[in-house]
């Protein structure tokens, strides 16, 4: 297969699913893919089996999760249009407002629906800025009880979304436990809870056990239906970036340049100053570069067992979240393909994209 595309392995993708399946058994919470991290709904037949629905950031993923991921469609946006939302009510199950402004603005409209609200408890497990809901003056809803109390009668739940790659199960207790002091008395009044995506119940010797407990002492006490948000959760490392060297030279160091690029194909690397994830092994040092013009358009520094030479295979691995979702044309550089791993081992193209699609992504 050409590269460079992407690989989702589902035999590596069931083992995230198995662990939701097993935290909604005995949590009693719902699970919701966030399509803001993956969307990719070749697979969704496959997660829509361990999963209930969708939660979205804007019309166009409500309309996707609606139409390709069968279940409860959430759908949430940091601030909706007059023109669109007719069709986000028309498409959802629920409507989330981020602010108390935004449902006031749409309460007509929007009567009859189920709706919900931001709210902002003011703390988070970011260490980005710029990934940070709890940043000072953030947008990210709303923050005061007071400022909820007058509109609780035009809302059935809140979503609060504060975790971040959180893979402390103690520290997400505790921020539990801050919310339930600081807005309990509001809490129990709702129908449904959404604590948002960010928890790394996934990883490696989480204790997902001690999660459900927590998730259904918490519905219980507050008389809620639980709702959680996973991206990253259910997508980390199921897929990768397959990628050829086209060139190679030195520098200072041993430069290999391949044909993808991470401000096109990986963007998050970019933005977090993040090195993209290699299988090493060997103790030659290599920096692995992307196409495009752009000078820091790096994969990162890897160790191999040999020199690197035009042709060789390398796979990026971990590849799926926030990448097929920020994919863009820069440079003209070609779009990876996207390409499924089946459980039997299988391997078969999903999509490819054309000169045709770059010149109609313009005008």
């Amino acid at each position: 297969m050409q590269t460079p595309y992407y690989l989702i392995d589902k035999s590596r993708l069931l083992p995230n699913l198995e662990k939701i399946a097993h935290l909604r058994e005995t949590s009693g919470a719902k699970a919701l893919l966030a399509l803001k991290c993956f969307a990719t709904w070749s697979v969704f037949d496959m997660m829509s089996e361990y999963m209930d629905g969708t939660t979205s950031s804007s019309l166009f993923e409500v309309k996707l999760g609606r139409e390709k991921f069968p279940g409860e469609t959430h759908a949430y946006s940091v601030a909706w249009a007059d023109h669109e939302i007719e069709e986000v009510l028309a498409s959802s199950d629920k409507v989330i407002f981020n602010t108390a402004a935004q449902l006031s603005r749409f309460e007509e409209v929007s009567r009859g629906h189920t709706r919900g609200l931001r709210v902002n408890p003011g703390v988070s497990t970011s260490s980005f800025d710029l990934a940070d809901p709890a940043r000072p003056f953030s947008r990210l809803g709303e923050h005061d009880p007071k400022d909820i109390e007058p509109v609780l009668e035009q809302i059935g739940g809140f979503m609060f979304h504060n975790n971040c790659e959180n893979a402390d199960f103690e520290r997400f207790d505790a921020m539990l436990g801050s919310i339930e002091q600081r807005f309990g008395h509001l809490i129990r009044q709702m129908k449904w809870i959404s604590l948002g995506g960010g928890i790394h119940f996934t990883g490696e010797g989480y204790p997902l056990d001690r999660l459900a407990e927590r998730l259904k002492r918490f519905a219980g006490e507050n008389e809620v239906q639980v709702y959680l948000e996973p991206g990253e959760a259910t997508i980390t490392n199921s897929t990768t970036l397959e990628v050829t060297v086209l060139d190679t030279l030195f520098n200072g160091k041993n430069l290999a340049i391949v044909d993808s690029s991470i401000e096109a194909h990986m963007l998050d690397l970019l933005i977090y100053r993040e090195s993209a994830k290699m299988k090493e092994s060997g103790d030659q040092p290599w920096m692995i570069c992307g196409k495009s013009c752009l000078a820091g358009d790096i994969f990162g520094e890897f160790m191999f067992p040999k020199a690197l030479n035009p042709g060789d295979r390398l796979s990026i691995q971990d590849a799926a979240g926030y990448t097929m979702v920020k994919k863009n044309w820069f440079n003209g550089v070609q779009m990876p393909s996207i390409a499924i791993r089946e459980l039997d081992g299988s391997e078969r193209l999903v999509r490819d994209f054309t000169y045709d699609d770059f010149s109609a992504a313009l005008s």
